[in-house]
């Protein structure tokens, strides 16, 4: 069956609009007249593309109203339907009644949920997948909606952090830009007609300017071919595993990407065994939900490990993918029992290492950025003056 988008008119006239699934368009308005509705247009897209992503924080409170909800006793299509008619923005009454269409047709919520991929993110299904076949989904959405609302929190530290190096770096950067399109050539036409033998930092910078002038198009075309090359080449598995190991690799980036990953699977791992799911099934859910493919694939190489009867804290040392703290923490849980409360604590931990070395990373960028803005600057600046400087000389 496929998703129809409907326009239609009811029977006080007013005008109505939905989700519909069937078959083909002419079943979808079958189905809509037997609702005694009188359909106006029926458009078919399975994966609802025309719907914009939920935000970050509208997410987080679904997630939450849902978890009350279905802990209070409704069913899924109760909860559902109650959410569509508190939703306040269209696109999430759009996007919440596309789940429901499916949930409706015998999908499961993970399976609806995955027709919204812009929307619900691998990681959120994969932890709402183990919910479902544990029967614990109102509790590990509680949990789920508490690590949104503490990723929210990050993002948005994270992204107060960052507005000023982007404002000093475009405005630096159209500074720049202007000096080497409009105020250059202006000064060589009258070095060229003094006909003095220009420096050799002046000579360059007008060839710098003469090509930016002349190959801007090529440039730009340059720019287009090698982002849609890299788009290519990262959605192919091996091309994408590559680039994802050479990420690794990088000193800093790499720490911060293994510090990400981590955490996300440590808060993974403790809200589905919080939530009763087998430790084999919410390994395999935390490895869905990893970003990086070399790091899913360590999480993967571990879970056969404990499959074989290896315990979990060693098959993660194993890899060598994830830190001591981990893995530390994870043996420790599982001698005393305390697995859950060892996870958080690693998620925790791990999260607060990644806002130091974010603090400390964004704290070193506003600096760096200034002086070498400013060296750019300076550079052109003295590229100007020095012919300058000389004629005064050669005058005198």
């Amino acid at each position: 069956m496929e998703a129809f988008r409907y326009q239609a008119l009811d029977a006080a006239g007013r005008s109505v609009s939905g989700v519909v699934q069937a078959d083909t368009p002419r079943d979808a308005r079958a189905q809509l007249r037997g609702r005694g509705l009188l359909p106006s247009a029926v458009k078919t897209n399975a994966r609802y593309a025309w719907t914009r992503a939920i935000s970050a924080a509208q997410l987080s409170l679904l997630t939450r109203q849902l978890a009350t909800l279905l802990d209070s006793g409704l069913t899924m299509e109760q909860a559902l339907s109650a959410l569509i008619e508190e939703a306040e923005v269209a696109q999430t009454r759009e996007v919440l009644a596309g789940v429901k269409s499916e949930l409706m047709a015998g999908a499961s919520l993970a399976a609806a949920l995955g027709g919204h991929e812009r929307s619900f993110h691998e990681f959120y299904r994969a932890l709402v997948r183990g919910g479902e076949e544990s029967g614990a989904l109102p509790k590990v959405l509680q949990h789920l909606a508490d690590y949104l609302d503490a990723r929210q929190a990050l993002r948005q530290k994270t992204s107060l952090a960052l507005l000023y190096p982007i404002l000093v770096g475009v405005v630096a950067t159209a500074i720049v830009t202007g000096l080497l399109v409009y105020v250059v050539p202006q000064v060589v036409q009258v070095f060229q007609q003094s006909r003095q033998s220009l420096p050799l930092l002046t000579r360059g910078l007008i060839g710098l300017s003469d090509f930016l002038r002349a190959a801007w198009p090529f440039i730009l075309l340059l720019a287009l071919g090698a982002g849609g090359a890299a788009h290519l080449i990262l959605r192919r598995p091996v091309g994408r595993r590559r680039w994802h190991a050479f990420l690794l690799g990088v000193p800093s980036l790499g720490s911060l990407i293994r510090g990400v990953d981590t955490s996300r699977f440590a808060s993974t791992l403790a809200i589905l065994v919080g939530g009763g799911v087998p430790l084999l099934a919410a390994l395999a859910s935390g490895a869905r939900a990893m970003g990086n493919v070399v790091m899913r694939e360590a999480v993967e190489r571990a879970t056969e490990r404990v499959r074989e009867g290896t315990s979990l804290a060693r098959a993660l040392g194993e890899t060598r993918r994830f830190p001591p703290l981990l893995v530390h923490l994870v043996a420790s849980g599982e001698m005393s029992g305390k697995l859950e409360q060892m996870l958080e604590r690693a998620a925790r931990l791990e999260t607060q290492a990644l806002e130091r070395r974010l603090a400390v990373f964004l704290t070193l960028l506003e600096p760096v950025m200034i002086l070498v803005m400013g060296a750019v600057v300076l550079l052109i600046v003295l590229a100007i003056l020095l012919p300058i400087i000389e004629l005064n000389q050669l005058v005198r």
